[in-house]
């Protein structure tokens, strides 16, 4: 586990923060449970949604600790993947050439992919650091 870098922006963060009533900003920080369930609630009634205003800092120190940094920073696949998710662009910018075509080609998997990489991007470029820094890429 990393300690010493930080691998999530609390500016992106409360960038997300600011779609946050659909989860965004939870899933960022890597929490997909509580992202799906504000996506479910328009953020838990609103009132999550103004209550995680202040628990950003929080959210961000703890996916400081879970996840590696290392080449592929992760606000930058996380834009890439909110804005032009549906068109792979995020899947380019971590080398994943294949399913970024394959992404390109159908709009994300008519949707799906795009989806499930909001629930497991962090896991992704966690896994692709890991592989990167170890030089078995």
């Amino acid at each position: 586990m990393n300690t010493t870098s930080s691998t999530h922006s609390k500016t992106v963060g409360y960038l997300l923060w600011i779609f946050g009533f659909f989860g965004a900003h939870r899933f960022y920080y890597g929490r997909r449970v509580s992202g799906i369930i504000w996506m479910l609630t328009f953020g838990l009634f609103l009132i999550g949604w103004i209550v995680d205003l202040f628990l950003i800092p929080k959210m961000d120190r703890e996916a400081d600790l879970k996840f590696t940094s290392g080449p592929i920073d992760y606000s930058v696949a996380w834009v890439l993947q909110t804005f032009l998710g549906i068109f792979g662009i995020h899947r380019f910018y971590m080398g994943k050439w294949v399913t970024g075509i394959l992404w390109a080609l159908t709009g994300g998997l008519v949707g799906f992919g795009y989806a499930w990489d909001y629930c497991t991007l962090n896991q992704q470029v966690d896994e692709r650091n890991r592989l990167l820094l170890s030089g078995a890429a």
